[in-house]
C-alpha cells in the first residue's frame, strides 16, 4: 500500500501514514490534501476524492523535539537507498565500519549498507586493513530527514521541489 506524507499545519514532515488512515483524516476534516496521486480516486456511495499523496493536518500539533533519529537496520539500508558503499551494487546487509569484534557499535556513523559479497569479504576488518574503500561517508540523518527518506523513490517523484529536494 503506499503511504501519504503527513504535514503539520506549518508544514513541517511528521510521518507517513497508509493511505486509507490518510483519506480517514481527509474526510473528518483533521487534514487537507495538498498533492494527490494523479491517476488514483477513492470513490464511495457519497464521496469521490482524489487520492491523498500529502496531507496537511489542519491543527498545528506540537511533537516533542527528538535530538536524533533512533538508529535500525533498515534506517541504515534506507540511508544509503540500498546501494553498497563499498561497490555501489544492490546492499541487503548492514556492515560495521568499526567491526563489532574490534568495538564497534550499532550506530549511524559506524554502519553502512553492504552487498553479502562485500560485506562477507571485509569481515571483521576496518575498511583500511581490507583493502576497501568507501565510496559515501556515513552520516546521522536528523528525525525529519530519517522519515523523508523511508518514503519510497516513486513516492518522492511529484512531490513538491521544496520537500522532495529535503528528502534527496
Amino acid at each position: 500500500m503506499r503511504d501519504t506524507l503527513v504535514l503539520n499545519a506549518s508544514f513541517e514532515p511528521l510521518s507517513t501514514v497508509t493511505l486509507n488512515r490518510a483519506v480517514v483524516l481527509v474526510l473528518q476534516d483533521k487534514a487537507v490534501v495538498e498533492q494527490a496521486h494523479p491517476e488514483l480516486r477513492m470513490r464511495g456511495a457519497a464521496v469521490d476524492i482524489p487520492a491523498p499523496r500529502v496531507i496537511r493536518l489542519c491543527r498545528y500539533v506540537r511533537v516533542p523535539f527528538r535530538r536524533q533519529a533512533p538508529w535500525s537496520r533498515r534506517g541504515v539500508l534506507v540511508r544509503d537507498r540500498h546501494r553498497c558503499v563499498y561497490c555501489g551494487r544492490r546492499a541487503t546487509t548492514v556492515d560495521h565500519v568499526v567491526p563489532r569484534a574490534q568495538g564497534g557499535q550499532d550506530t549511524w556513523l559506524n554502519t553502512v549498507a553492504a552487498c553479502a559479497e562485500d560485506n562477507h569479504r571485509k569481515a571483521d576488518r576496518t575498511p583500511e586493513e581490507a583493502g576497501m574503500t568507501l565510496l559515501r561517508v556515513p552520516f546521522e540523518p536528523t528525525p525529519a530527514d530519517a522519515m523523508l527518506l523511508a518514503l519510497r523513490q516513486d513516492d518522492l517523484d511529484g512531490l513538491p521541489e521544496w520537500l522532495a529536494r529535503d528528502a534527496a
